[in-house]
């Protein structure tokens, strides 16, 4: 992006943990931005900004404060402090003294953010500003890093966006893997450098040619560019096994929940045992069945005359069965004890139904672990929880969805065990203990070797040693360890730069930005057909949004937090004659350049006096 392609004004950010550092480095380094960062010691809060950036050291973000970085001259201030009410009073500080500026907010709490989102809105329009679609962004470090997280352990990358509910990555493949590949992409974002096979060549350079990264290719190029590797879009999905043939599956038949295997073998036996004495007593009485098995019945409860002057034979077979009744009776008990049990767990806390596998396994949750929960079950993963607090966060939130939770300390022996983790398809820890996530990984590692593990540290340079030791101990294994702040800067940042913005994916040293425009008002698109608005080597509509406008998300990042699927309205498979209207809205890639060209035509709104 270059100077003219920014967007008007300085951006300044506001925080006072390492989430600040890395959003100022992400407007830095990816956008361009010239950034300004408030905070109360610069020296203490994580790793050092970037050295063009401006640092302004204040305990809090007054109004003061807020002058001195330039506020009143800002394109947007991003609140990002660990304390909600901070955010709060620094919002509505920022919002007296400059009406059109545009804030971004990190709150946990989305009630209280949509409704602050609500009353700072208003307080532009009466300061004489205008409250646009974009004019405040309400997020939080759960919520962003939730996609990233969940793709993690479903996909093996971090490399993701999400839109309207739905998860994509954006992969590798060298020329081999394109060739050998089966199943199709939504499309190909970028041909990678020819150095991916050519040594002799200059990895990521810019120039243009085939040395360099062609970024939003031509159906030709692609066709023509067999030797060079590719970026692709994918979507990420997560199929469950179906059950093996003549398995019967525990969700048909709840009593299999119910009792125990022990229990269910008990009574089959017992069950095997009466029809048999009832046979035998057929035999030696001759009476009927039914007679039989009536008093059979009744000499196993005891509640028979006895035969005293019956036939020995009957007289055995009475002793016999009372024998069975007595060992009937602790097996009932059992059974009672563990019916009610399970009763009562429904209505708390699922464990693990038997034959359990394929499923994820996640340690944690609070915060961050909630949201992730959520963020799983909308893409219908199974997971099964394990949490050492009764009283966490999340533990609403999983009895609402019946997830299954184990209540115990993930360290401790044999809770992994009843998580399943020996048929899990992967660990996500995600405590606020750095140990307690290492440790559990270990402990998983030692019962499942292959198992694909992803774990929350919040120190970068102890995630990179603790990745790569992992990774070289087990190298058949995916294994990926993650930092809440490092993966929400991102999105904290597209949101700085307009909540259209997606996300951004590197490539190479290069940038491709993704965002949800209207189509009205932008001379490239509105009256125009898919295959005349491409633009190659700027930008690219992916998907088209079928949904009612009346209907529509107005920030296609948002996600449900009550983990409920969500029907997308995304088109992906577009016809190239398809005209655009002026109430359409596309999902398109593009890099800095041409997304500021295309916006660029685009009438600006009249601010309300």
């Amino acid at each position: 992006m270059t100077p003219s392609d920014s967007i008007p004004g300085p951006v300044i950010v506001c925080g006072d943990d390492a989430l600040a550092v890395r959003l100022a480095g992400e407007l830095h380094d990816i956008y361009r931005q010239p950034v300004t960062l408030l905070v109360p010691d610069a020296d203490t809060i994580g790793p050092q900004p970037p050295a063009t950036t401006r640092v302004v050291e204040a305990d809090t973000a007054d109004a003061a404060a807020l002058r001195e970085a330039g506020v009143a001259h800002a394109a947007a201030v991003a609140l990002v402090y660990e304390d909600d009410e901070f955010n709060i009073r620094a919002a509505l500080a920022a919002r007296r003294i400059n009406p059109r500026v545009r804030l971004v907010i990190r709150l946990y709490n989305r009630k209280l953010g949509r409704y602050l989102a609500e009353l700072l809105d208003q307080a532009a329009v009466v300061a004489g500003g205008h409250a646009g679609e974009s004019a405040i962004t309400v997020l939080s470090d759960a919520d962003t890093a939730a996609p990233a997280l969940a793709a993690t352990v479903v996909a093996g990358t971090s490399k993701v966006l999400q839109a309207d509910g739905l998860l994509f990555r954006a992969i590798e493949r060298t020329p081999l893997q394109r060739r050998e590949a089966t199943e199709p992409v939504l499309c190909t974002l970028a041909l990678l450098s020819s150095t991916t096979e050519d040594p002799d060549g200059t990895e990521g350079t810019d120039a243009s040619g085939p040395a360099g990264p062609r970024l939003l290719p031509a159906p030709m190029e692609i066709a023509q560019s067999a030797q060079r590797g590719a970026v692709v879009l994918e979507a990420v999905s997560h199929t469950a096994p179906s059950p093996a043939p003549g398995r019967l599956s525990t969700a048909r038949l709840p009593v299999m929940e119910l009792f125990s295997r022990r229990v269910r073998w008990s009574l089959a036996g017992f069950t095997a045992a009466v029809i048999a004495i009832a046979i035998i007593s057929k035999i030696t009485t001759g009476d009927p069945v039914a007679h039989s098995a009536y008093i059979t019945l009744l000499d196993l409860f005891s509640i028979n005359d006895p035969a005293v002057d019956d036939t020995i034979e009957r007289q055995l077979l009475q002793l016999f069965t009372g024998l069975v009744g007595l060992l009937l009776l602790p097996v009932l008990v059992a059974a009672v004890l563990e019916a009610s049990g399970s009763f009562r767990s429904a209505s708390t806390l699922r464990r693990p139904p038997r034959g359990t596998a394929d499923h994820i396994v996640l340690l944690g949750l609070g915060k961050i672990g909630t949201r992730v929960l959520a963020r799983l079950r909308e893409l219908d993963i199974p997971v099964v929880c394990v949490e050492e607090d009764p009283e966490a966060r999340g533990i609403p939130l999983a009895r609402s969805l019946r997830v299954p939770v184990i209540l115990g300390d993930a360290t401790q022996d044999g809770i992994l065990e009843a998580a399943r983790i020996h048929r899990a398809h992967a660990l996500l820890a995600l405590t606020s203990s750095d140990t307690t996530n290492l440790e559990a990984i270990l402990c998983a590692r030692t019962t499942n070797p292959d198992l694909r593990v992803a774990l929350r540290l919040y120190d970068d340079e102890f995630a990179t040693a603790v990745h790569r030791t992992l990774r070289a101990a087990h190298p058949q294994a995916v294994t990926r360890s993650r930092s809440v702040t490092s993966l929400a800067a991102p999105a904290f940042a597209a949101a700085m730069m307009g909540r259209q913005i997606l996300g951004a994916i590197p490539v190479e040293r290069r940038v491709l930005l993704f965002a949800a425009i209207d189509v009205a008002g932008l001379p490239q698109l509105e009256g125009r057909t898919i295959a005349d608005t491409l633009n190659p080597g700027q930008w690219r509509i992916l998907a088209l949004d079928t949904t009612d406008p009346a209907d529509r998300r107005p920030d296609l990042r948002a996600t449900r937090l009550d983990g409920q699927s969500h029907v997308s309205g995304l088109l992906f498979d577009l016809h190239p004659g398809h005209l655009l209207g002026p109430d359409d809205r596309v999902v398109i890639a593009a890099t800095r350049q041409g997304l500021a060209e295309l916006l660029s035509h685009r009438p600006q709104a009249t601010p309300a006096h």
